[in-house]
C-alpha cells in the first residue's frame, strides 16, 4: 500500500548543493538581473504583457490545448469565439493572463506573501475558475462524475485520480500534505540560493501530490511563477517558465519525463533517507533551472536594444501603409518610454498635419498607443507584428 503520511514527498529540498546546480543558479542570478537593465520601464511593463500572453500560449500547450496568440489577443478584449470549445480555451487563456497579471501587481507592491502557501495555492485555482462555465468544473472519471468547486482540494474518495503510474496520496489526505508541503517551502525559512532550489522541487512535489481534481499544472506553473518572482530571477516578468518548460532545453518531450524521473522512490542507501530519490530530485531540479536559464538567454537576445530598434525599423519597412519617418516615432518610444503627442513634428521632421497622419497610422497598426485619447503614446507589441518583432517567439512565427 501507497504511505501516507506527508513524509512521503521526501527529499522535499536539496540540503547540499552540487557544483553543476551551484553554477546554474550563479548564471541564472546573473543574467536575470541583466534582463532587461537598457529598456525604459515603460517599455519593459508593456513588453510584460506580451510575455503573460506568452506564458499563457505555452501553459495551454502543456495541456495540449493549442490556442493562437490571436484567439488569446481576442478573448483578453472580450471578442470570444461562437465554438463552445474554442472559447473555453480562450477563456482559460484570458484567465491565466488574469491571474498572472495580478501576481506581478501584488510583487510589485510587495503585498504578495509565501508563494506556497495553502492561502495562495487556493486563491490561484480559485481565481483561475472564477468565470468557468460548468462545463469546464465537470470532472468525469472511470467511476464518478462532479462538478469541481475552484479553490477547493481533492476531499472525497471519488476524487481520488492516477496520474500516468503515479498515484498521488489519497483525497482524505490531502490537506495534510499541503500543510506539511506548505511549511517545507516557505520562503521565510530559505536564503536566496535556496530559494531558487525550492522553484524546481515545490513544483514536481506540488504536481506530486495533485491537491485539486483537475488544473494542478496550471496554478503549480502560476506558483513557480510567483515563486521566482520572489527569489528575485523573475526580471519583473520578462521571461516565461511555460515556455521552457514546452519546448525543453532539447526536445519538447523533457518536462513530460524529467517529471517522471522526479517520482522514482529511493534507490538504495546511497541515495537519501526520504521516500523519493534524492538523485533524481537533484537531476530534476538541475534539469528545471537550466530550463530557466536558457529562457532568460533567448529572452535577453529578444529585447536587446539595439536589435529591438532594427527589428521595428524592418516592420516599417515591410509595411504598406506606414510611412518611413514612423521610425522615428518607434525609436523614440524605445529610448524615452513614452513621448507628447506635441512632440511628433520635431521627432518626424515633419508639418504638424502630416506628422499627426503619420502618428494616427502607428496607432492604427497598434504599435503606439496611450492610456488616455490625448495622452503621452509608448510602444505596444501587437500578435499581428510578433512574427516581424519577435521571431522563434512562438512555433508559428
Amino acid at each position: 500500500m501507497t504511505e501516507e503520511t506527508p513524509q512521503r514527498i521526501e527529499p522535499a529540498r536539496l540540503e547540499e548543493t552540487s557544483e553543476a546546480i551551484a553554477d546554474v543558479i550563479a548564471d541564472l542570478s546573473v543574467a536575470s538581473t541583466k534582463l532587461g537593465v537598457g529598456l525604459h520601464p515603460r517599455t519593459a511593463a508593456n513588453l510584460a504583457d506580451l510575455v503573460r500572453l506568452m506564458n499563457t500560449y505555452y501553459s495551454n500547450l502543456i495541456e495540449g490545448h493549442n490556442t493562437r496568440p490571436k484567439d488569446i489577443a481576442r478573448a483578453l478584449e472580450g471578442k470570444l469565439d461562437q465554438d463552445e470549445g474554442r472559447r473555453n480555451l480562450q477563456l482559460e487563456a484570458a484567465a491565466h493572463v488574469r491571474v498572472q497579471t495580478e501576481i506581478d501587481r501584488l510583487v510589485s507592491d510587495g503585498k504578495l506573501g509565501e508563494p506556497a502557501s495553502i492561502e495562495f495555492i487556493k486563491w490561484l485555482h480559485l481565481e483561475f475558475y472564477r468565470d468557468a462555465p460548468e462545463d469546464m468544473l465537470r470532472i468525469s472519471g472511470k467511476d464518478s462524475e462532479f462538478i469541481m468547486m475552484p479553490g477547493a482540494w481533492r476531499s472525497k474518495p471519488g476524487h481520488d485520480v492516477a496520474v500516468g503510474r503515479h498515484v498521488p496520496p489519497s483525497s482524505a489526505r490531502v490537506d495534510d500534505f499541503m500543510k506539511y508541503f506548505e511549511q517545507r517551502y516557505a520562503f521565510k525559512s530559505l536564503k536566496t540560493a535556496g530559494r531558487i532550489m525550492a522553484i524546481a522541487a515545490a513544483h514536481h512535489r506540488f504536481n506530486y501530490i495533485h491537491p485539486f481534481p483537475d488544473g494542478n499544472g496550471r496554478v503549480s506553473r502560476l506558483m513557480s511563477h510567483a515563486m521566482a518572482q520572489l527569489s528575485g530571477i523573475g526580471s519583473h516578468g520578462l521571461w516565461s517558465i511555460s515556455r521552457g518548460l514546452a519546448r525543453g532545453l532539447k526536445t519538447p518531450s523533457e518536462y513530460k519525463r524529467m517529471m517522471d524521473l522526479a517520482d522514482t522512490p529511493r534507490q538504495g542507501d546511497l541515495d537519501g533517507r526520504g521516500n523519493l530519490s534524492l538523485k533524481a530530485l537533484s537531476e530534476f531540479i538541475l534539469w528545471f533551472l537550466q530550463v530557466c536559464l536558457d529562457q532568460v538567454k533567448f529572452m535577453d537576445s529578444l529585447f536587446e536594444l539595439d536589435s529591438l530598434g532594427q527589428r521595428l525599423s524592418t516592420y516599417v519597412e515591410r509595411s504598406n501603409t506606414l510611412k518611413p519617418e514612423a521610425k522615428r516615432l518607434l525609436e523614440e518610444a524605445l529610448i524615452r518610454g513614452q513621448f507628447e503627442r506635441g512632440d511628433i513634428s520635431r521627432i518626424t521632421g515633419l508639418p504638424d498635419r502630416t506628422a499627426r497622419r503619420v502618428l494616427a497610422d502607428v496607432i492604427a497598426e497598434g504599435l503606439l498607443a496611450s492610456e488616455t485619447p490625448k495622452g503621452a503614446v509608448s510602444l505596444r507589441f501587437p500578435v499581428e507584428a510578433l512574427d516581424v518583432l519577435f521571431p522563434r517567439l512562438f512555433p508559428e512565427t
